[in-house]
């Protein structure tokens, strides 16, 4: 079953979850990260949908920076190794699947390659983007730009893509 065709929880549901159970429903949506949903968890009961993944964003922003860099450092290059061996979140290959990163040429891989790399290398941490409703071309022009931009920028811009990602997939998550 893909994200998409799971089926849709409310909020009734959500407060009335065990930590286990919650965990369960929601630690994906953040990757690689159950640790949000488990924090996230005690803020319970919450009003709506927004306040719950604002609940969640503030976990993250209230982590120390270690955890916060090693955070970061779970996502997924875009159109990166972890793409090409087939081992991204079914949430990750859809997003990267529908902006194109699924279909690129030899020379696009080449040069998403060399960017992400160049990123890394700047920043300490992948290059995130919420892509979902963006093409390749996008993409790449965003990765060229941000690349060279100073790295608590980064850090911050980073933070909002996520932001974005997560407020996407817990909207498709709860009713």
């Amino acid at each position: 079953m893909t994200p998409q065709d799971a089926p849709r929880l409310t909020l009734t549901d959500i407060d009335a979850m065990t930590r286990d159970a919650f965990v369960a429903a929601l630690g994906g949506i953040f990757e690689h990260a159950a640790w949000v949903a488990e924090e996230a968890h005690a803020r319970l009961p919450l009003a709506d949908a927004e306040a719950l993944h604002a609940a969640m964003m503030d976990v993250v922003r209230a982590a120390p920076d270690e955890r916060v860099l090693a955070f970061l450092n779970g996502h997924p290059e875009l159109a990166g190794s972890e793409a090409r061996a087939g081992t991204m979140t079914d949430d990750s290959t859809g997003e990267q699947r529908s902006a194109g990163l699924d279909a690129l040429t030899a020379a696009e891989v080449e040069e998403l390659t060399t960017l992400n790399r160049a990123y890394r290398e700047a920043h300490g941490f992948p290059f995130i983007l919420a892509v979902r409703g963006r093409d390749k071309e996008t993409v790449l022009k965003e990765l060229r730009t941000r690349t060279s931009r100073p790295t608590p920028a980064e850090r911050e811009e980073a933070l909002t893509q996520i932001t974005h990602i997560t407020h996407q997939r817990l909207t498709r998550l709860v009713k």
